[in-house]
């Protein structure tokens, strides 16, 4: 019998996105494999049943974990789901490892080798396969997009016959995937741009897609190409200088965000209260705490006369491409252990053991462990 890959329906509430698409489940198939996939899983991504040749159809996500090999998901399902899957299976997704203890003992109890793209290690090897790298561009063309339709400014510099409308100023906090591309869509648009991140490193990047790097003085360079967490008294000088370009900006986008903890709040109320009227705020980071003091996870708030937008499910605002690189993602992800249509797990390889939530029906990510206090 020929390996078994299931596909459901998303369950989580404003997530659209799907692990697969037409064209990479056909890679899969190239590979030995079959699909079973619920119908209309696709339908929220913009991709209908007919669009996937040669594949099995059920009318029930409990068909689909109940009877495949291997479970490819977005977002970690729920447990009745987890209930029904075969001790061995394996199960690929965005499993948001660090926030139920429940769950993880529940995966290695059902004996489901659960692999958590969050963990994937930060390694070259490692860059076609990086979800969160793929997904967080995707949010921050959105934030740039959401920041210039709810200006009332012009972000580009308009000329008309009774004069010269002068250019929006967006200035983004954070230069990660996520904040680049908010730097480099904004300054599409017409934007003027400014930029900062703790990390000095990214001053480069930041000047080569035509912004200015904003120079705090501060510097948070960390691992594995993360931020550390920043002193108290850096903190207070971070918040003087950066305090000063909030005030002048039309559009603040805020994309700092550390996997596994807490967004950090990095603009105050005080800043926020010292901003022009019209100006408008959105925090990528909404989601996880933001990183807006008063940011409101999927609401729109007035502070005063200024906006602040937190938005939620970012990526799922536009599923078809978003579906497109995360199905990639994962397919080469997934593809060193598809041999001739069987399982072959190689523990010795250290993306797929880093990667590794539960396996053989223990918890196998130390940090994990840790975190869940496990």
């Amino acid at each position: 019998m020929p390996l078994i890959i299931g596909i459901a329906t998303e369950t989580l509430p404003g997530e659209r996105r799907l692990p697969v698409v037409p064209d990479v489940v056909k890679k899969y198939q190239g590979l030995g494999v079959r699909f079973l996939i619920q119908k209309g899983a696709g339908r929220q991504a913009h991709y209908r049943d007919d669009s996937f040749d040669d594949v099995d159809f059920v009318d029930t996500a409990e068909a689909v974990f109940s009877r495949s090999d291997v479970v490819l998901c977005v977002q970690a399902p729920p447990a009745e789901h987890l209930q029904l899957m075969k001790p061995g299976s394996v199960l690929v997704g965005l499993l948001q490892p660090w926030s139920s203890a429940e769950r993880a003992r529940l995966l290695a109890e059902k004996q489901i080798t659960a692999f958590a793209m969050e963990l994937l290690p930060r390694i070259s090897r490692a860059q076609s396969m990086d979800v969160l790298s793929s997904q967080a561009a995707v949010t921050g063309y959105e934030c740039a997009l959401i920041a210039a339709d709810h200006s009332p400014r012009f972000f580009p510099m308009l000329t008309y016959a009774a004069g010269t409308i002068r250019p929006a100023k967006v200035l983004v906090i954070g230069a990660g995937v996520a904040g680049l591309q908010a730097i480099a869509t904004a300054k599409r648009i017409g934007a003027m741009v400014e930029a900062y991140d703790v990390r000095p490193e990214t001053r480069e990047q930041i000047e080569s897609l035509g912004a200015k790097f904003v120079d705090t003085g501060v510097s948070a360079a960390g691992s594995g190409g993360y931020a550390r967490e920043l002193t108290a008294d850096e903190k207070a000088k971070q918040a003087e200088r950066l305090a000063k370009a909030v005030a002048q900006c039309d559009a603040l986008i805020t994309t700092a965000a550390i996997p596994g903890k807490k967004a950090p709040v990095i603009i105050t109320a005080d800043m926020v209260a010292r901003m022009k009227p019209g100006s408008v705020v959105v925090d990528m980071a909404a989601e996880t705490g933001g990183n807006v003091e008063g940011t409101v996870a999927g609401e729109k708030t007035w502070v005063g006369d200024v906006l602040l937008v937190g938005p939620t499910h970012i990526a799922s605002r536009m599923p078809a491409h978003a579906s497109e690189m995360l199905a990639k993602n994962l397919l080469n992800f997934t593809t060193p252990f598809l041999k001739e249509g069987a399982l072959a797990l190689d523990w010795e390889d250290e993306v797929i053991a880093g990667t590794c939530l539960t396996h053989g029906g223990q918890v196998k990510h130390a940090g994990v462990r840790q975190a869940l206090g496990l």
